[in-house]
């Protein structure tokens, strides 16, 4: 019986040995599985964040309008335009739309939940195995956010399709400007060429222009001259006329005076005796106011003192025929002799002396006494 005991202990020994062993097992194994449900689990919450919850709105609308009208050389006031965004899809661009947050308390104790429970939170039995999808459970969140992974990655292939369509209106944009440029440079040329042109004549204008405001001022500088010289003229020839009539006088009065001393030439007897003055003082007396060297005459005028010196103080006598010399600039040309006083003037007649003659007598010539 004691063998037996023996036995038995020996065995309940090893049995619970090998009992510990394998419970050291299990919880290692238990460990493990506890680390990599978390793991997995918080894995789940990061990648629900990437995850959108639900569509943009798709009432979004967009419109780039295109000038489809042809490049030709006139202004268009209202030229024929184009969407080329008409079938794009602008929800598209909508960024920073919602995602999942399962990073709380529920969320995170669903995703524990792998069975369906009751009431009494034991697992409900669809046959001999427990139901594990339904409302409550790790099956029902994940497949939320498989559905909405499945519609991220439908709006990314339709992007994808967008893009691809967008390309294609760029190409078609950038060949059209490329086809373009050639002549738009062309036409900046031409607009520099002509609007160097245009600076140059603008220049040359200017240049004209003030040209013509410098013959402008010439012109009048010379009208305002030939003003004052048509002003000049005038006043030369009122001068002119003046003189002219003046001299027609001075010739009439000769004239008179001429025929005056010729009558008194041919009469005889007269002026047959001297004044009673034989010599005045030396000087200056007067000067020749005309002059016939052909006859052998002047008309001199004298000053009031020498006809005083002649007629005497009181002015009764008579012009003694006294000689008086004649100079012209200081110097000695003739003699003349006084002959005949015109009455009421200072005015007497002389013969010029041929035997004396140095020069003929001019008007102005100076008559002095020696």
């Amino acid at each position: 019986m004691n063998k037996a005991l023996h036995a038995f202990v020996y065995i309940f020994l090893v049995l619970a040995c090998a009992g510990l062993w394998f419970e050291m097992q299990l919880n290692a194994k238990r460990k493990l599985l506890t680390d990599r449900n978390r793991l997995q689990e918080d894995y789940i919450v990061k990648i629900a964040r990437t995850v959108e919850k639900d569509d943009a709105p798709k009432d979004v609308e967009m419109k780039i309008e295109k000038d489809v009208s042809p490049v030709e050389a006139k202004l268009v006031d209202m030229p024929d335009m184009e969407n080329v965004l008409e079938e794009y899809k602008p929800y598209l661009e909508t960024a920073n739309l919602e995602t999942f947050n399962w990073d709380n308390m529920a969320d995170r104790a669903q995703l524990r939940n792998v069975y369906v429970l009751d009431e009494e939170g034991k697992p409900i039995m669809d046959g001999d195995r427990p139901l594990m999808s339904g409302q409550g459970t790790e099956d029902e969140i994940l497949n939320r956010l498989f559905e909405a992974s499945g519609k991220q990655q439908s709006r990314l292939n339709t992007t994808r399709a967008e893009l691809g369509k967008l390309r294609g209106i760029l190409e078609e944009t950038v060949e059209e400007l490329n086809k373009l440029k050639p002549v738009a440079r062309q036409d900046k040329v031409t607009i520099v060429e002509r609007n160097e042109k245009i600076s140059k004549l603008e220049s040359e204008k200017s240049d004209l222009e003030n040209q013509v405001v410098k013959k402008n001022n010439q012109i009048d500088e010379l009208n305002g001259e030939i003003t004052s010289l048509r002003d000049e003229v005038q006043t030369a020839k009122d001068e002119a006329a003046a003189k002219a009539e003046e001299l027609e006088k001075s010739e009439e009065r000769v004239k008179q005076l001429t025929k005056m001393l010729q009558e008194q030439l041919h009469q005889t007897g007269t002026n047959s005796g001297k004044g009673t003055i034989s010599n005045v003082p030396v000087g200056d007396k007067g000067k020749i106011i005309h002059v016939d060297n052909d006859n052998m005459f002047a008309i001199v005028a004298l000053s009031d003192t020498a006809m005083k010196q002649l007629k005497g103080n009181d002015m009764n006598g008579p012009i003694p025929l006294l000689e008086f010399g004649v100079k012209r600039d200081g110097k000695f040309v003739g003699r003349i002799r006084l002959r005949q006083e015109v009455p009421g003037k200072n005015y007497v007649v002389c013969d010029v002396l041929a035997n004396w003659e140095q020069d003929k007598l001019r008007p102005d010539d100076v008559v002095f006494a020696d």
